[in-house]
C-alpha cells in the first residue's frame, strides 16, 4: 500500500506514464468527454468531490508546467478561478474559450471528472519535467 500521494490507482498510473506536454484534464460532473480519452470517474454525488479538492491532490503528485482553463471562468466563477490559481502558484496558464477547452480535451491521456457542479471549473494541465 503507498504511504504518500494519490491513492487513486487509476491517477496514480495515469501521472506515472505522463511525459514531457502530455496533458491531463480535471474536470467538472458537465464536462463532455470525448470517446477515447480515459475517463477516470470520481463523482459521488454533486460537489464531491470538489474540483478544488482535486486539484490540490493531483498537483502534490504532478509535475506541472502550465494550465489551460475556459476564459468564461474569470466571469461565471471568479471565486474558483482565484483560488485554483492560488493553488498553481507561479505556473504559466493560459486562457481559451470554452468551446477551444473542450476541443483540447481530446489530446488529453486522461480526463479526472470530480462532482463539481459550479461552471467552467475544469482545467488542463500539462506535465513539466523533474530535471
Amino acid at each position: 500500500m503507498k504511504k504518500h500521494g494519490t491513492l487513486n490507482s487509476e491517477i496514480t498510473a495515469v501521472l506515472a506514464r505522463l511525459g514531457h506536454t502530455d496533458t491531463i484534464v480535471i474536470a467538472d460532473c458537465g464536462l463532455p468527454i470525448p470517446d477515447g480519452v480515459k475517463r477516470i470517474d470520481l463523482a459521488l454525488k454533486q460537489g464531491m468531490p470538489s474540483f478544488l479538492e482535486t486539484l490540490e491532490v493531483v498537483l502534490a503528485d504532478m509535475q506541472v508546467e502550465s494550465a489551460v482553463l475556459a476564459s468564461e471562468i474569470t466571469v461565471h466563477n471568479p471565486v474558483v478561478k482565484e483560488q485554483t490559481l492560488s493553488l498553481l502558484n507561479e505556473t504559466t496558464v493560459t486562457y481559451v474559450a470554452h468551446e477551444q477547452f473542450k476541443a483540447l480535451t481530446q489530446q488529453a491521456k486522461a480526463i479526472i471528472r470530480t462532482g463539481e457542479a459550479t461552471p467552467y471549473a475544469n482545467i488542463i494541465l500539462q506535465a513539466g519535467v523533474i530535471f
